[in-house]
């Protein structure tokens, strides 16, 4: 019977951004406006890039997909922040827990492996320009964006099985927005060894991986640009890796510090403040870093506005 008291848990409680009441109806107005933002951007990104013959290269295929991944990634986790604080109820059962833990760290994984594919992508069109057709293959991309969501439905699962065989006591409140995997843990009251140890290894293949590969990709360009004999040459090939790299400031700026910063230095505020980043604001300025910067996805996304204004008058 004790196992049983121990297991009952059938639902934690999400202490989300602030305990405040009084401030809840700011943060739902802010993040209600932040998520529309978000759906609005990545998916106008996803249409205009699908509905523009001269969008369909590499470059932009990846694009889309990172932008269904940002949309997908915000949508696991700001709705039901957004309900909770509307119908002033914190409580999530523990299947839906695990659930949206899984597809955070599906979308998560998803995100920075995107994001480093794009780095390479960069790095053959600079470095390799000549090639760059034969290299970036149909076929190349198809494993370069299928591998990744193999590879991540993976992992995302074995933290879920590693997650379900641990045992939840007393203390089911959660000082988090969301199920997010370093907060739960500390509220197991069994040996978490096992998924600490697994979570370090997935940190280093997900996060750490990509982000030397990334590094390894801009030192290769850098070499290439300092090249080129003018310097306007040089501004415009470095102009088209600008945006990719605000892009991974912001996302590997977060996830480093969360997942694989000591334990010792990471409090709830930060954690909370860093996951804000990651699952919301950078979701929701990776379409405008895009576009803004990008002469052929305004051109794209103006041609779409025009369609509709005209199909609609």
């Amino acid at each position: 019977m004790e196992t049983d008291n121990q297991t009952s848990s059938s639902e934690f409680i999400l202490l989300g951004l602030s305990e405040k009441p009084e401030q809840e109806t700011l943060l739902f107005a802010l993040f209600l406006c932040m998520y529309v933002v978000t759906v609005v951007g990545n998916l106008l990104i996803i249409l205009a890039i699908s509905t523009d013959f001269h969008l369909h290269t590499p470059m932009y295929f990846f694009l889309a997909n990172l932008s269904l991944v940002d949309f997908c990634l915000a949508s696991d986790t700001v709705p039901k922040m957004l309900v909770s604080i509307q119908i002033k109820s914190k409580s999530i059962s523990y299947s839906c827990c695990l659930t949206q833990m899984y597809f955070f760290h599906f979308f998560g994984i998803m995100d920075s492996v995107l994001i480093a594919v794009m780095a390479y992508d960069r790095f053959v069109a600079i470095c390799h320009p000549l090639h760059y057709t034969n290299i970036m293959s149909p076929r190349l991309c198809g494993l370069l964006v299928g591998g990744p969501w193999v590879f991540s439905g993976f992992i995302s699962l074995t933290h879920i099985l590693l997650m379900a065989r641990l045992v939840f006591c007393g203390n089911i409140e959660l000082p988090h927005y969301f199920c997010d995997l370093t907060p739960l843990l500390r509220l197991s009251c069994t040996d978490t060894s096992v998924n600490k140890i697994f979570v370090l290894i997935v940190a280093g293949m997900v996060i750490a991986t990509p982000f030397i590969c990334i590094l390894a990709s801009y030192a290769h360009i850098i070499v290439a640009i300092v090249k080129v004999p003018s310097a306007g040459g040089r501004k415009k090939t470095f102009s088209t890796c600008s945006s990719h790299l605000s892009v991974v400031v912001l996302f590997y700026g977060t996830t480093i510090g969360v997942y694989l910063c000591p334990s010792s230095v990471r409090t709830a505020v930060k954690e909370k403040a860093s996951a804000v980043m990651y699952t919301a604001v950078t979701p929701m300025l990776n379409p405008f870093i895009y576009s803004l910067r990008n002469r052929d996805l305004k051109g794209a996304l103006m041609k779409l506005a025009n369609r509709k204004i005209t199909s609609s008058s």
